[in-house]
């Protein structure tokens, strides 16, 4: 498995998308830096890209590499190497790649920036370990819906349509909810259904961090009685942990019987 994991990270690591990710993220964060001169600013605004586009580039990476390497899989199921091996050498050469481009495009210019000087630096570091959470999940589920589908078009659509429905639709669909039953307690469900969302998840775990939850109104006490706590911040952890675990697990099993 680890020669394969190195085979998928070194690929990847020598595609030039690899280096269009990386260099986007160091000129993103010279640029606000540059522009705020605030460190907390510039994470307050990355957090808004980081748990929207880190996904996006999580899936389609994922759908993308899975579908290229289609020859190079079969070649290896030929020899005598377990399925769950290359399954999970390949999606985590693709994880592990995507997760060191966003570290070290964003580390960089805050690191120039005097970031262990700051009081931010916490802050910051939760920012990368929740963009790190979300491409390894969303690796995942690509490769997981790839798996399920040979069709490229098929796969690549569906793949899309789970972002987007968990970037965008998910939210749209909650706050016209609560808003129809407003009359009722909805702040146990809106705490409740932010678990069935990572990215929603990941969000609210920054906005908390960044001791900014009064962007969120009533349901933002909530939220900071709960992630607010060591306590939160541990379940939420082992929640977007799960997220991880649950598609690898489905993945694996969904290899073994997987005709190619």
């Amino acid at each position: 498995m680890i020669k394969i994991l190195k085979y998928s990270f070194s690929d990847l690591m020598r595609s030039k998308w690899s280096y269009i990710y990386l260099a986007f993220y160091l000129v993103l964060g010279f640029v606000l830096l540059f522009l705020n001169n605030d460190i907390s600013k510039a994470i307050i605004t990355l957090m808004n890209l980081v748990v929207v586009l880190t996904p996006l580039i999580g899936t389609i990476f994922g759908i993308m590499y899975f579908y290229n390497s289609r020859e190079f899989t079969e070649l290896l199921l030929a020899q005598p190497v377990s399925r769950s091996k290359i399954f999970l050498g390949q999606y985590l050469g693709i994880a592990l790649s995507l997760s060191l481009s966003l570290v070290l495009g964003l580390g960089v210019p805050f690191l120039i920036y005097g970031l262990f000087q700051s009081t931010e630096i916490f802050n910051f570091m939760m920012l990368l370990v929740s963009g790190a959470f979300l491409t390894f999940i969303f690796v995942a589920l690509s490769v997981l819906i790839g798996l399920y589908n040979s069709n490229k078009i098929k796969g690549f659509g569906y793949a899309i349509l789970m972002w987007l429905f968990l970037a965008v639709i998910y939210d749209g669909a909650l706050l016209i909810a609560m808003v129809i039953f407003r009359d009722y307690p909805l702040d146990n469900l809106a705490l409740v259904t932010s678990f069935f969302n990572p990215i929603d998840l990941s969000r609210i775990m920054i906005l908390l961090k960044l001791d900014i939850s009064a962007l969120l109104g009533y349901t933002g006490a909530l939220f900071q009685k709960f992630f607010g706590t060591n306590t939160g911040y541990v379940v939420s952890m082992l929640i977007l942990l799960l997220w991880v675990v649950g598609p690898v697990v489905i993945m694996l099993q969904k290899s073994k019987s997987k005709d190619f």
